[in-house]
């Protein structure tokens, strides 16, 4: 499957909320942590067996456990995932991306770990008594299917765990199978070597046969280096492609990388796509300049009518004089949405007024402004003005959220023809877009210098302004 198929087609199952993460062990590995033939290999050494001969690895675990007991295999989770480690860049980007439901057969501390540090609040789940509960005001349901490494002596491990899961872990057999036919799962860091997934999955697709829902897997392509020998190595390339035509019997279609940065770098494209659909609106005005305030407020209301209708969330924190019919515009088109939640087209954050100490309401204002624009991809400017005393003066919160925008990596689009602050802006940007703009096209530097153009009429400006974003989005 081609990479730019796959970004957009799962982009649009998180922005319908419908997303789901299957995270195997390759998650963790950069992380520190083994995978599960080295975890194997000091027990294998023992038992005199070569890993590398070896295809099945439970039963491997289970020629241990006879031999010794199970004791000594809780101390080997303890020991090599009982550590501190810290989460991965990829765990980073998934933690911050608005998927709600996460499987799992790793029993680390990862997946957790990053959504907390994103702030959400995590209910996870590594028994079967767990699911009947629900932790409240959760963001995320994380099922460990196979445990969690605080509780060693209950993970799914040998061949025997894994022939009795059925009956031990019934309710995460079925609560997984509903997942996998109401929800599209992106496979991360798994081989589908793993008995209990397999068994789920079979059970879906007879259930469903041709309308099963569709899935997404990454896989790296194997190297020379990862085999002893040429023969072993057609081998391997010759059963990757197969395993990944048999995954389209459960609708499993397979991305190939090449290397593991290139998955950090798919997973970037896809959080910075699904930012770049919020577009964040700075800017205030007390005096309008050489337009009249009804055309200004026309203007902005068919603009944020119109951002909703491509498709945009629209994000502002209600500036001053433009803010409310901005707004307005994008409340309009959200409610002649069927099926559609406000939520889904607008993030509106009014700032706080009644905080008396100056140092206090500047410092709250910061931290909100650094929230909002935060959740952004994409900062339009428009005029930036007030008044101080009867002089009209440059908005200093404008410019304020110019920079935290630029700190946060969010796109800046300066709307230079409404004059003041966003001309300055314009004027800066567009004087050094090399700096500012490193990797656009002549097409988006032809489109960002007609933003500065002056023009008689704001409504002028709302073709330019949608076009140069359904442009951006798509970069």
């Amino acid at each position: 499957m081609k990479k730019e198929d796959f970004l957009r087609l799962y982009l649009n199952e998180i922005e319908d909320g419908n997303a789901a993460l299957f995270a195997g062990a390759g998650l963790s590995i950069d992380a520190g942590y083994v995978d599960w033939k080295n975890l194997l290999t000091p027990l294998a050494d023992e038992l005199e067996l070569n890993l590398e001969l070896e295809q099945d690895l439970v039963s491997v675990a289970q020629f241990f456990h006879n031999r010794n007991n199970r004791n000594r295999i809780n101390q080997k989770l303890i020991d090599d995932l009982g550590t501190v480690a810290n989460p991965t860049v990829n765990h980073e980007i998934l933690a911050s991306l608005p998927i709600n439901t996460i499987w799992t057969t790793n029993y680390d501390r990862l997946i957790e770990d990053s959504l907390k540090a994103e702030g959400k609040v995590v209910d996870a789940k590594y028994n079967k008594d767990q699911l009947a509960n629900t932790k409240r005001g959760r963001d995320v349901v994380l099922y460990k299917m196979h445990g969690d490494i605080e509780n060693p002596q209950e993970t799914t491990l040998t061949k025997d765990d894994y022939e009795k899961y059925p009956f031990t872990h019934a309710p995460f057999i079925t609560a997984l199978s509903g997942d996998l036919v109401s929800k599209t799962f992106l496979f991360l860091g798994f081989s589908f070597s793993d008995p209990n997934l397999d068994y789920i999955l079979s059970r879906v697709r007879v259930n469903f046969k041709d309308n099963q829902r569709n899935h997404y897997c990454i896989f790296k392509r194997v190297e020379r280096r990862d085999f002893d020998t040429d023969a072993h190595f057609e081998n391997g390339k010759i059963k990757q492609e197969l395993v990944a035509q048999d995954l389209k019997r459960f609708n499993i279609n397979v991305v190939f990388v090449e290397t593991y940065t290139e998955i950090t770098v798919l997973l970037e494209k896809l959080y910075k796509q699904y930012k770049r659909k919020t577009v964040f609106f700075s800017g205030s005005a007390d005096d309008f300049g050489q337009w009249q305030k009804n055309d200004v407020e026309e203007a902005l209301f068919k603009l944020g009518s119109s951002m909703v209708d491509k498709g945009f969330r629209v994000a502002s924190g209600v500036g001053l004089g433009i803010g409310n019919p901005l707004i307005s515009g994008a409340i309009s088109s959200a409610y002649k949405k069927q099926q559609s939640h406000l939520d889904d087209h607008l993030l509106m954050r009014p700032f706080p007024q009644f905080i008396k100490d100056e140092n206090e309401r500047a410092d709250v204002w910061t931290r909100y402004r650094e929230a909002i624009i935060g959740k952004s991809g994409i900062a339009l400017f428009f005029m930036g003005n007030k008044l101080k005393g009867e002089e009209t003066v440059d908005a200093s919160g404008v410019l304020e959220e110019f920079e935290i925008a630029l700190k946060k990596g969010v796109f800046v689009i300066p709307i230079g023809c409404s004059g003041y602050v966003a001309k300055s802006l314009w004027e800066r940007v567009f004087a050094d877009h090399e700096k500012y703009y490193p990797s656009v096209s002549d097409d988006f530097l032809e489109k960002l210098h007609d933003l500065g153009k002056e023009t008689d009429n704001p409504r002028e400006i709302i073709s330019q302004v949608t076009d140069i974003l359904e442009m951006v989005a798509k970069e």
